[in-house]
């Protein structure tokens, strides 16, 4: 008897320590506020989620020789749209999306079917096309005026002169049987634009490697985006394919280190003013789309960004061009941020006096245009990509991109959660960089188990194939025990709550997202009982 009272007694003090150590999670926090509902429906997916690790995740699956739940995600993509897991999450409200790049935010296929087109975009090789270096000798492409169209019909005709431009459809149904004719074609261009297994996990298998891989992809892309006549219908996609996902609400990065886009004519002469105008027609005639369709869609916002190879004295000119854009369209500019390869390129301690500069001028024109930087997407401890991380919590940043490295500074988080700075954590990003192995491996659950805010956020996904959000919140869920509905319901509510929706907008937002989620709680209790 008395053993059986001991036991009792270390089995509470258990729970009890087991609860404290999660107390600061953010969905702890709301514990007393779940549905009986919702807490049924968190239990049919955890049912379900330990059913599928036992059978889909132990079968024998061609070509993957190690199968678990949270593995590399191009590897594991497959498996992943085979769970009942991934279907009930495609179907679930994920608030909202606020770290993304429009450049890589639309489905690569898309992509070139809207280029396809287009009588100006054309094609060249500066080097000869072989079997061998096709995945690396990638094409360019450019929108022409009318008076330089090409009268060349081959890329691959060994009378190619190197370097000339080809129309793109004539490229396409001339390309040589021996690449695999036009569908041979539309493989070589979509792989130039996007990661695969083979190049994540094989041949750029280091940090170095695969951001010189993933530099290339935009290289390739953005002749074919930063055309006036596509553009437009490039953003129209990224909205549309965003809501059918789930998402409310969108604050992509856009990068406004080319001060012109080609328009219609083949000159570069669209600046940046105009693509904001396109941005704010596009965005108005989705909303009113998804409002007729009795769709929640409660908008979009920019976040303006330039590169980190530019110097101090050039950043002063995107400071004033960004502020003359907020004065002008005050509903579109979000943020300001600086983005590219924080291992290899300027830290943000060389920008701090025009940055510091910036908040100041900003206060003399009565205009709010908050730091929103990347910072710690990194492996270093020390390193100058580490230290970003200081830099922009003294430099006053909203929210945090990445953060990977935040983990290491106890500092740091007590900060964040104190004082409400989020981080944009991108879980299939960081993996396909090379960051971690897999998201067993991934730092999320120290942020979520020290109170950190928290937005899930997909980065690239036109590049990395993670299109949406649905597969970073699979991979997170699919790789944690202790993360549940619950978690993921609070995270989706964090990215609206740390959005740079005013006050009155957020709360409209989260209107919409609890009847959303509401629904969505019926829906798994009578579908997946």
């Amino acid at each position: 008897m008395a053993s059986l009272i001991a036991l009792a007694q270390y089995k509470s003090q258990r729970a009890a320590l087991i609860a404290e150590d999660r107390s600061h999670r953010r969905e702890f926090r709301r514990t007393n506020l779940r549905s009986e509902q919702e807490i049924e429906a968190d239990s049919i997916v955890r049912r379900i989620r330990a059913a599928e690790a036992e059978t889909i995740w132990k079968e024998d699956h061609s070509s993957i020789p190690h199968p678990f739940p949270g593995m590399e995600f191009l590897t594991g993509k497959a498996i992943i749209m085979k769970t009942k897991l991934f279907e009930i999450l495609s179907k679930m409200p994920k608030g909202a999306l606020l770290h993304a790049h429009l450049d890589a935010t639309v489905n690569a296929e898309f992509l070139l079917q809207l280029a396809m087109e287009q009588p100006a975009i054309h094609v060249r090789l500066n080097e000869a096309l072989t079997p061998a270096n096709l995945s690396t000798n990638l094409p360019q492409f450019r929108p022409l005026p009318e008076a330089e169209f090409s009268s060349l019909s081959s890329l691959t005709d060994v009378s190619y002169p190197l370097g000339s431009w080809v129309p793109l459809k004539a490229a396409r149904a001339s390309f040589a049987p021996e690449f695999g004719g036009p569908e041979g074609f539309d493989k070589w261009v979509i792989g130039s634009m996007t990661i695969n297994p083979s190049e994540a996990y094989g041949t750029h298998n280091t940090v170095a490697k695969i951001w010189q891989k993933f530099t290339s992809t935009f290289i390739t892309s953005t002749g074919l985006i930063r055309f006036e006549p596509i553009y437009s219908e490039y953003i129209r996609q990224f909205f549309r394919s965003s809501i059918d996902d789930g998402i409310l609400y969108v604050e992509p990065r856009i990068n406004f280190f080319p001060k012109f886009m080609v328009g219609a004519d083949g000159q570069d002469n669209i600046p940046h003013r105009e693509w904001l105008v396109m941005f704010d027609r596009v965005l108005k005639e989705v909303k009113g789309e998804m409002a007729q369709q009795g769709r929640g869609f409660i908008g979009a916002r920019i976040i303006y960004t330039t590169l980190r190879f530019i110097t101090p004295e050039e950043l002063e000119w995107y400071i004033e061009d960004c502020m003359a854009l907020k004065k002008e369209f005050p509903h579109l500019i979000a943020g300001f941020d600086l983005v590219g390869d924080e291992n290899a390129l300027r830290p943000l301690i060389d920008y701090a006096e025009p940055l510091l500069h910036f908040r100041e001028k900003q206060k003399e024109a009565g205009v709010d245009i908050p730091f929103i930087f990347h910072a710690g997407e990194t492996l270093g401890d020390g390193t100058e990509a580490d230290i970003n991380l200081y830099d922009a919590i003294l430099l006053g940043t909203k929210r945090i991109g990445h953060g990977f490295s935040l983990v290491k500074h106890p500092k740091l988080i007590k900060t964040c959660r104190e004082k409400g700075i989020a981080v944009e954590v991108c879980p299939i990003s960081n993996e396909i960089l090379r960051l971690t192995s897999s998201m067993l491996m991934h730092p999320l659950p120290v942020l979520l188990n020290n109170g950190v805010p928290v937005a899930l956020c997909s980065d690239d996904p036109s590049v990395f194939g993670n299109m949406g959000l649905t597969y970073d919140y699979f991979q997170v869920l699919a790789a944690s025990e202790v993360n549940g509905l619950s978690t993921l319901g609070t995270l989706a509510r964090d990215s609206i709550e740390f959005s740079t929706l005013n006050a009155e907008e957020k709360k409209e937002a989260i209107v919409v997202f609890e009847r959303q989620w509401n629904e969505y709680i019926e829906h798994i209790i009578n579908h997946w009982k």
